[in-house]
């Protein structure tokens, strides 16, 4: 049924019924909201009850129902204009509401526009059309699913702005413009919700040991897989990412909220968070202006005599979250974190916590942070006036003067990160002319260029800058996300004038770089392994019943009539198979190189002028792998989503989630390779799995998993010992948290080596930035040929790492795999596919899966 259409029937349904048609005098909501500057509630706009049929509070609204009722408001308001910005993996509908007065609405892009101008010709706003502007707040709710209050609060807030009467309501409509954004992760929701309200009875309890308190793995908290979309506002890896970037940025806002829930036993926080962990680059007046909206949060939460604090915890260090990326845009972003509930009712240190209560509480810090927006409308404006008219001057303190990004080694990853720099409004050009930066040499038009002088100079810096050096030993999160590094692409810093090094300025960014070279084949494809997607195309060539060889010597072969050669790790794919026709298989390559963007090469004969000819017994047929993640309680959910999409949605590589009570009660026999991707294995069957790799299966093991790996007898590496209390010995109570906390690694970048004539190795440079969450170090294999990789003798490139790990950390086991009877097992004591970023890395993960069988 269209959406519109079946709002149209809810609208005569309420109207029929009587459910709206009379003034309402309060708001629909059973918890005490005191309301000042508020004389009532309109009729004709529907209430929550009226759309969505139960009370806030007294269920956990479910995301289609949220939908709903903001489609209704806005037929029914003239106050109101709903948007759809993205659609989650599992199709629900990311929306959003613009609220604001009539009068607003009708020249609602010309103010739009106006508030652009702010970032994008600062020069042209005087203080006196400061004066005459709406300011523009953006309000995001509950990017974690099952913490759920946020946008039941929404929904209110919507009612409250479309029907409410009185001054305080009119003043927040005549100067602003609302961007209402109800539930930043549908998928998330919908598994949270559905759990509290299957799981709940006609009396409710406040047990925390009942089932509707306790979600079962993975929780509503992730998407559809499985990641923190709070971490992925630099990142954007994702689709709801994705989708709100492009609307923040349409309006970029002056102040964006961010509503969350924290342990049941806590009481509310809202920032300014920690001072000494806020990220250098945020402006001191960024801070000075959350502490000034903290006032405000202050006064409407006293009036209820609820609990708070501020600047104990909590940091402004990652930009990657929902309250920080608007420090280096110009903006404020604000976290407010609100005691959980969880289920309907539940008992806490502090008393019975009822969900209504916390709801109440971010409904009220909504309208806190509106109440603010009123009245330091013109200073949130300057601030951001100000933000963009000042930065020349910071592009002109910076040492670095710009960056240049090659294309030629990594096309492919060069262009998801360009595309990343896009969404965030950096101007890239293209290089203009050969240059020589750090011993690199990059060829004109093959490689893009970032000046730091343009608008969004602080953006580059964060994203683009190596730090070793900080002012504070904990993070909240990551101490550094380089994301050049991260993508593994061949990049410089520029110290002179970068003028004239900038070519034509380039437009949105899409993938290419496929290239078929010496049209169809008589006698096979040769397709070298340093392509991004490589993987990818082999294994579609392998769904299709190809049978693809890995050839383990470089070679040579007569391509289009001229000597090519081949490094080692290249896969020939013969034109002749015995299941796929030479018509499939030229098809199939086609459709390679236009969509995984590979290079392939066509061969006429076997016979090679150089290195081994294609039929050589060096050679390994690959056979198509099938996988299974071993997830359910105990793994990282977090850990299992990521080797999950990375297979499942950007390679196209289908995978079975396994749960660990599970693995002894299925036929492992049918899987080539098992995932163990991090966590807590206590009850997954060792002897069970020890089975399966002596008859030939490989273990994939990442982080924590290769203690369980070792103490079950798969690895035989030893863990380097670490002893933190030799470390506190002298240090005083009072300062024992903090000096705990430095010894602990929230995330840094390390440099490996790689021992690239190794199998797990092919189509990777010689030395790998590497991203590390834990310290940990082993040592070295003692079989040969089993080390692949070692952290560097000075191994540190970018984040924050215990002095002391450091001599543990250099030339440690990075990459190790280890044979088992007729199976393997292979370690990665790091993560290569970190929040789905690490380009350069993951690709180690794709060797694992697909060329495992090949040593």
């Amino acid at each position: 049924m269209p959406g519109f259409f079946r709002l149209g029937l809810l609208l005569i349904f309420a109207m029929a019924h009587g459910l709206s048609t009379a003034h309402a005098q309060e708001l629909p909501f059973d918890s005490d909201v005191p309301l000042p500057g508020v004389t009532g509630y309109a009729a004709g706009i529907p209430t929550p009850d009226d759309v969505m049929g139960h009370r806030i509070g007294t269920r956990h609204t479910i995301p289609h129902q949220v939908v709903d009722y903001f489609e209704a408001v806005a037929v029914a308001s003239d106050r109101v204009v709903y948007g759809e910005h993205a659609r989650s993996y599992e199709g629900r509908k990311l929306v959003h509401a613009i609220v604001t007065s009539p009068a607003n609405h009708a020249r609602l892009e010309a103010i739009r526009t106006q508030n652009l101008a702010l970032s994008d010709d600062p020069a042209s706003i005087s203080d006196a059309s400061l004066a005459e502007m709406p300011g523009v707040i953006y309000m995001g709710y509950s990017v974690h699913g099952n913490e759920a209050s946020g946008t039941e609060a929404a929904v209110l807030l919507l009612y409250h702005l479309a029907a409410g009467e009185g001054p305080a309501v009119q003043a927040m409509l005549d100067s602003l413009v609302v961007i209402i954004d109800p539930m930043l992760n549908p998928d998330g929701r919908d598994r949270f919700a559905d759990w509290a309200n299957r799981h709940r009875g006609g009396a409710y309890t406040s047990d925390s040991q009942n089932r509707e308190h306790n979600e079962a793995w993975p929780g509503g908290r992730t998407n559809h897989y499985l990641f923190d979309l709070n971490r992925d506002w630099l990142l954007l890896q994702h689709p709801e990412s994705q989708g709100r970037m492009a609307l923040w940025h349409h309006w970029r806002p002056q102040v964006s909220t961010d509503y969350h829930e924290m342990g049941s036993n806590s009481t509310f926080f809202f920032q300014p968070g920690i001072p000494s962990r806020t990220n250098p680059n945020t402006p001191p007046i960024n801070q000075e202006l959350t502490a000034e909206i903290a006032t405000y949060h202050a006064r409407v939460l006293d009036r209820v005599g609820q609990l708070y604090y501020t600047e104990e915890s909590f940091d402004d260090f990652y930009y990657g979250k929902g309250s920080t990326y608007p420090d280096i845009n110009g903006s404020i972003g604000i976290l407010f974190e609100q005691a959980s509930s969880r289920a309907l009712v539940r008992e806490t240190d502090y008393g019975t916590l009822h969900y209504s209560t916390t709801i109440r509480n971010q409904f009220m810090a909504s309208l806190s942070s509106l109440e603010a927006g009123v009245a330091m409308r013109e200073k949130l404006l300057r601030n951001m006036r100000d933000f963009y008219r000042n930065a020349p001057d910071r592009a002109e303190a910076n040492a670095v003067q710009g960056y240049v990004v090659g294309l030629d080694r990594g096309r492919t990853r060069a262009q998801h990160l360009a595309q990343v720099f896009q969404q965030h409004r950096i101007r890239l050009h293209l290089l203009g002319t050969d240059v020589t930066l750090d011993g690199h040499r990059f060829q004109a038009g093959e490689a893009y260029v970032i000046p730091i002088d343009q608008p969004q100079t602080t953006m580059v810096k964060a994203i683009m800058e190596r730090t070793t050096t900080f002012a504070d030993s904990l993070f909240y999160d990551v101490s550094s996300w380089t994301l050049p590094l991260a993508f593994d692409v061949d990049y410089a810093e520029v110290r002179r004038n970068i003028g004239g090094l900038l070519g034509d300025v380039v437009e949105p960014v899409m993938q290419d770089g496929g290239q078929l070279v010496g049209g169809h084949a008589a006698y096979a494809y040769a397709l070298p392994w340093e392509s991004y997607f490589a993987g990818r195309a082999l294994y579609r060539l392998q769904a299709a019943g190809v049978r693809p060889v890995l050839l383990q010597e470089p070679f040579s072969a007569m391509v289009d009539g001229r000597q090519q050669a081949f490094p080692r790790g290249t896969v020939v794919i013969p034109v002749a198979q015995q299941d796929a026709s030479a018509e499939t298989v030229h098809q199939l390559i086609e459709t390679a190189v236009r969509e995984d963007h590979v290079t392939v090469y066509a061969l006429n004969t076997g016979l090679t002028p150089g290195g081994p000819d294609l039929g050589s017994p060096q050679s390994e047929v690959l056979a198509k792998p099938d996988v299974v993640i071993v997830s359910g309680s105990g793994t990282s959910s977090y850990a299992v989503g990521e080797a999950w999409y990375l297979l499942s949605e950007r390679f196209q590589i289908p995978v079975s989630l396994i749960d660990q009570e599970r693995v002894e009660q299925v036929d492992l026999g049918r899987y080539t390779t098992m995932i163990l991707s991090g966590g807590f294995y206590g009850d997954l069957e060792a002897d069970e799995v020890k089975r399966w790799v002596r008859q030939g299966g490989r273990l994939i093991v990442f982080g924590s998993a290769i203690d369980w790996a070792r103490d079950n007898g798969l690895l035989q590496i030893e863990r380097k010992p670490f002893d933190m209390d030799s470390l506190l010995r002298d240090v005083p109570y009072a300062d024992l948290n903090e000096a705990r906390g430095a010894q602990f690694m929230g995330g840094a970048i390390f440099e490996a080596q790689l021992d690239i004539t190794h199998p797990l190795a092919y189509g990777m440079p010689d030395t790998l930035p590497v991203f590390l969450d834990r310290r940990v170090a082993y040592e070295p294999s003692e079989t040969p040929g089993a080390n692949v990789a070692r952290f560097a003798d000075e191994p540190l490139l970018s984040g924050y790492v215990a002095s002391s790990f450091l001599p543990d950390l250099a030339e440690s086991a990075a990459l190790v795999t280890e044979s088992m009877g007729g199976g393997r097992v292979i370690a990665f004591n790091f993560n290569p596919d970190f929040r789905a970023y690490w380009y350069g890395t993951d690709r180690l993960v794709l060797n694992a899966v697909l060329l495992g069988g090949a040593f």
